[in-house]
C-alpha cells in the first residue's frame, strides 16, 4: 500500500490561511508542510516553486469569490431582488480560506505592494461590480443610483470588518438586515 499524498487543494488552502494571518511573507513551504503534518517534499510534486503556489492561491481565490459566487446565485434563478438577497446571504456567511474576509483583506493589502496582484484584484472587483450593476440595474433605472448602491454594498462588505462601533439597541446582524432591506427597496 502506497503513501497517501496531501492533495494539491490542501496546500492551496493552507497557503491562503497563512496569507490571511501573515501576508504573502507568511506563505513558506516548510511552515505549510508543518501545518499540514507532512514533509515539504510533497509540495514539489504539485508546485514548481513558491511563486507557483502563490499564483494558484490567487487563481483559487478569484474563482471562489467571483465566478463561483455568481454561479451559486444564478443557479436558483429568480428575480434580481431575490438574487441580491442570495448574494447578500452568501457574503454574510463567507468563511474559510477562500471566501473569508480575512483572505480578502490580506490580498488587498498585498495588492498595495505588488502590481500583478493589484491587477488581479482589479479584475475581480470589476467582475463583482459588473454583476452587482446587472442586478441593481434590472430594477433601478437611474445609472447613478445603481452605481451608488453597488459601491455601498461593496464598501460594506470590505469595511464592515474594520468597524468596531456598537449600533445602539441593534445587533450587527439586525443592522446588516436593515441595510439589505433599504438597498432592495
Amino acid at each position: 500500500m502506497g503513501v497517501t499524498r496531501t492533495p494539491r487543494g490542501k496546500w492551496i488552502e493552507e497557503g491562503l490561511r497563512a496569507l490571511a494571518s501573515g501576508g504573502p511573507e507568511a506563505v513558506r513551504i516548510e511552515p505549510l508542510a508543518q501545518a499540514l503534518g507532512v514533509s515539504k517534499g510533497g509540495f514539489y510534486g504539485y508546485f514548481r516553486n513558491r511563486d507557483a503556489l502563490l499564483a494558484e492561491m490567487l487563481d483559487t481565490w478569484e474563482l471562489a469569490v467571483a465566478q463561483a459566487v455568481i454561479d451559486q446565485v444564478e443557479s436558483e434563478g429568480g428575480e434580481p431582488r431575490a438574487k441580491l438577497e442570495r448574494l447578500f446571504a452568501i457574503a454574510l456567511a463567507a468563511e474559510g480560506p477562500t471566501r473569508g474576509v480575512e483572505v480578502e483583506l490580506a490580498i488587498r493589502d498585498w495588492a498595495r505592494r505588488d502590481a500583478s496582484v493589484a491587477q488581479r484584484l482589479r479584475r475581480v472587483d470589476n467582475r463583482r461590480m459588473d454583476y452587482l450593476r446587472s442586478l441593481f440595474g434590472a430594477f433601478c433605472p437611474d445609472e447613478a443610483e445603481v452605481e451608488v448602491r453597488c459601491m455601498f454594498v461593496f464598501s460594506v462588505r470590505i469595511g464592515e470588518y474594520f468597524i468596531a462601533a456598537d449600533h445602539g439597541a441593534r445587533s450587527r446582524a439586525e443592522l446588516m438586515e436593515l441595510i439589505q432591506n433599504r438597498l432592495l427597496s
